[in-house]
């Protein structure tokens, strides 16, 4: 997995590229938990270039969600494509966090 931060607009946008999983997903939390003590709170995952996400990858999302709120902050998933879309519409996890077709469209949200 390949994880690619820029900030935009005062949002980080973290593009994610390859696979969510029980191996990488851990990267991913420590990555967010990072961020979240530099004082971020608007975030916007980019999931263009995201092939796969599993169940830890799913469990990874809602631990950063929780985090947020905590700080009154938020998260928007953009860009969902083909199975992980799926996977998101299947799990109800669109109708827990805001997803926006693109990240021009997920800033826009803030």
């Amino acid at each position: 997995m390949k994880i690619e931060p820029r900030k935009n607009d005062g949002a980080l946008i973290v593009a994610v590229e390859g696979r969510m999983d029980a191996v990488s997903a851990p990267e991913f939390e420590k990555r967010c938990d990072e961020w979240l003590a530099q004082g971020e709170s608007r975030f916007i995952l980019d999931f263009g270039g995201l092939e796969y996400i599993s169940s830890a990858g799913l469990r990874s999302l809602l631990v950063l969600g929780k985090k947020l709120t905590a700080k009154k902050g938020k998260v928007v998933i953009a860009s969902l494509k083909d199975v992980v879309k799926e996977v998101f519409q299947i799990s109800g996890f669109g109708s827990i966090f805001p997803v926006a077709d693109s990240v021009d469209a997920a800033l826009r949200q803030f």
